[in-house]
C-alpha cells in the first residue's frame, strides 16, 4: 500500500512538471527568442516542445496564430542561419498548425489567414534532383520553387505539400495526400497520391464531382 501511494504521488509530481515545463516552455511574443523573428504576432505562440527552429530571421508568424508541438520551422540555407532579410517563410493569422507541422523553406512559403491543419503536415518548397543516375540523390542540385498556400484552407493529418504547388482559398486538402506543383482553384477539394482536385464548387450546382479524365 505505502508503495502504491508513493508511485502515484511520484506519478502525479512527473505529470504536474511535465505541464510546468510545456506551459513555461511555449514560445510566445514576449519571449527573448520571439525577437529573432522576422514578425511574430501578438496572440500567437509555438508550443513546447519544437523540433527545429532555423532561421527565425527569416520567418514571420502573424497575430493569434497557434503552432502545436514537434514543429520544425526552418527557412534558408545553413549558411544563411543569422541573416536577416525578406520573409523566406510567412504564416498569416489565425492559424492552427497542428503537431509534428513541417515547414522548410528556402525561396518563398507563404501560408494565408485563417489556415488549419491536422498532424504531421509537411511543406517544403525544395525538391533534390534525379537526373543524374551515376550520383546519389541527396547530392544532386535542387530546384527550389515557391509555394502558397490561400486564406482559409485545411490540410489534412499528414498531408504533404512540394515545391511549386499554389492551394487557392478555401481549398481542402484531404489527408495523405501528395501534392505536388498542383495549382489548385478557389473551394477544391485534392487528394490522391499525387494528388488531383475531386470536387470543387459550382455557383448555381454547389459541390460537384470532378471526373478523373476532367
Amino acid at each position: 500500500m505505502l508503495r502504491d501511494e508513493v508511485g502515484r504521488l511520484a506519478g502525479n509530481a512527473v505529470h504536474a512538471t511535465w505541464e510546468a515545463v510545456v506551459r513555461l516552455g511555449a514560445l510566445g511574443p514576449r519571449h527573448r527568442r520571439a525577437r529573432n523573428f522576422a514578425r511574430f504576432g501578438n496572440g500567437s505562440l509555438i508550443a513546447f516542445p519544437a523540433s527545429v527552429i532555423f532561421g527565425e530571421g527569416r520567418i514571420a508568424l502573424g497575430e493569434g496564430s497557434i503552432i502545436g508541438p514537434l514543429a520544425s520551422l526552418s527557412a534558408g540555407m545553413p549558411t544563411q542561419a543569422n541573416l536577416r532579410g525578406d520573409p523566406v517563410i510567412t504564416i498569416g493569422d489565425r492559424c492552427m498548425l497542428g503537431k509534428g507541422i513541417g515547414i522548410v523553406g528556402h525561396d518563398r512559403i507563404e501560408i494565408g489567414n485563417d489556415i488549419w491543419t491536422g498532424h504531421y503536415v509537411y511543406v517544403t518548397d525544395q525538391n533534390h534532383g534525379y537526373e543524374d543516375i551515376s550520383q546519389p540523390v541527396g547530392t544532386q542540385m535542387w530546384k527550389n520553387e515557391p509555394v502558397s498556400i490561400g486564406d482559409g484552407c485545411w490540410l489534412g493529418h499528414g498531408a504533404v505539400v512540394l515545391p511549386g504547388t499554389r492551394l487557392g482559398r478555401n481549398v481542402v486538402v484531404a489527408a495523405g495526400a501528395v501534392v505536388a506543383g498542383l495549382d489548385v482553384p478557389d473551394f477544391s477539394v485534392v487528394a490522391g497520391v499525387p494528388a488531383r482536385v475531386v470536387r470543387k464548387y459550382v455557383p448555381g450546382d454547389g459541390w460537384v464531382s470532378v471526373p478523373r479524365d476532367a
